[in-house]
């Protein structure tokens, strides 16, 4: 079965920094990666978009992280980062990491990570 694996969560001041990364485990169980991405989900509120990048290696931000985030991928590595900066207060969520999996049968299917703990304080 496929997972995702997050690592790289954590409890930073506003203005700091952190770098989330997530890999697609284990190798030769699916046939392609196409997106990937990072959601958040804070308390109380809906799972919300933070970034993408497509297979293509097309990039969209979600409007409150434009600026201060980057994402990134390897497709050697298997894996999506997601590099956070300047981080405020209203950032502390889970954030969950997302691929979409194209597996040898050549069904796609979502595939969502455990999440990782950000917490920013003031």
């Amino acid at each position: 079965q496929v997972q995702l694996v997050e690592s790289g969560g954590g409890q930073v001041q506003a203005g700091g920094s952190l770098r989330l990364s997530c890999v697609v485990s284990p190798p030769g169980k699916y046939h392609s990666i196409n997106d990937m991405a990072w959601y958040r989900q804070a308390p109380g509120k809906q799972r919300e978009l933070v970034a993408v990048v497509t297979g293509d290696g097309m990039i969209n931000y979600g409007d409150s992280v434009k600026g201060r985030v980057i994402i990134s991928r390897d497709d050697v590595e298997k894996t999506v980062a997601l590099q956070m900066n300047s981080l405020r207060p209203e950032d502390t969520a889970v954030y969950y990491c997302y691929a979409q999996i194209t597996g040898w049968n050549y069904r796609t299917s979502a595939v969502w990570g455990q999440g990782t703990q950000v917490t920013v304080s003031s």
